[in-house]
């Protein structure tokens, strides 16, 4: 089975279910060429999501992105996080200024926090809409936010505006299933899966090698096409590498086969009980 090609967000917005990540890009000058290369290969062939964070890199990783994109911001989707430290109200509009000065550009498409801290997210909620109404920010969302975190976020005042949970989900990672992605479904929240490759110690694993000889692909298209076959998940595999980028994009082509799920889902079993959210 293959999946969508695109998810539609809570505002009716359609983006597509394959992004780009930022994660460790911009940390090293002498890559800068190359990554910049990488995501603008990533525009041409599609992948207008870039998720970023004023986390990555103490903001190098949004400079790197707004050079990527000068002159083609009409043409992305970009991702940002705000960090749980800053995430009270007043914080919250100063992070996402700075953050917009190193993107080089007026706006934000969807502002995430990125992980729960100890500001109430009553604050939190009352940043982003401040931004929201300034026109900085078009829509906001959470990332690592358990089933639990995200039921009390979307009971507040406001919280029902979440436009998505961006989470570590992978053929690894599968805790999600049990509880999680069924609640974000069922309240029509979709899901942004960072690290689809488990960054890339998957990559060995027998089972993906198998069904990869199958399709005369890549372990890692595999694993990108298996992330992607759920509806309502956006995957956001990072990579500073243009032939990797063609590679990446190459798994939209795939269609996973029962027998292929079976395969992948005896060497990585669904879970049977609740499991705590997982980050890296």
């Amino acid at each position: 089975m293959a999946g969508p090609s695109t998810v539609t967000l809570p505002s009716g917005e359609e983006v597509p279910a394959l992004g780009q990540g930022t994660w460790y890009l911009g940390d090293d000058p002498r890559r800068r060429s190359d990554e910049v290369a990488a995501l603008r290969l990533g525009l041409d062939l599609g992948m207008t999501v870039i998720d970023t964070a004023e986390m990555y890199g103490d903001g190098a990783a949004e400079q790197l992105v707004g050079e990527a994109v000068a002159g083609r911001r009409d043409e992305v989707f970009i991702v940002d996080k705000v960090l749980p430290h800053h995430a009270t109200r007043a914080g919250t509009v100063q992070a996402c200024r700075q953050s917009l000065r190193r993107l080089g550009t007026d706006r934000i498409d969807l502002y995430l926090l990125h992980w729960r801290g100890r500001v109430p997210f009553a604050e939190t909620i009352a940043g982003f809409t401040d931004l929201l109404d300034a026109g900085a920010i078009r829509s906001w969302g959470v990332s690592n936010l358990d089933q639990d975190d995200m039921a009390q976020l979307y009971d507040l005042s406001g919280g029902a505006a979440v436009a998505t949970d961006q989470i570590l989900y992978n053929l690894t990672r599968r805790g999600p299933e049990y509880d999680l992605l069924p609640w974000c479904a069922e309240h029509g929240v979709p899901v942004m899966a960072y690290s689809p490759i488990e960054q890339g110690r998957l990559l060995g694993d027998p089972a993906l090698g198998e069904v990869a000889r199958r399709h005369g692909t890549a372990p890692a298209q595999i694993a990108l096409a298996w992330a992607l076959r759920r509806p309502g998940t956006i995957v956001i595999p990072r990579s500073g590498n243009p032939e990797h980028v063609r590679e990446n994009a190459a798994a939209r082509d795939i269609t996973l086969t029962g027998d292929d799920l079976a395969v992948l889902d005896a060497a990585f079993p669904p879970p049977r009980r609740p499991q705590p959210l997982e980050v890296l």
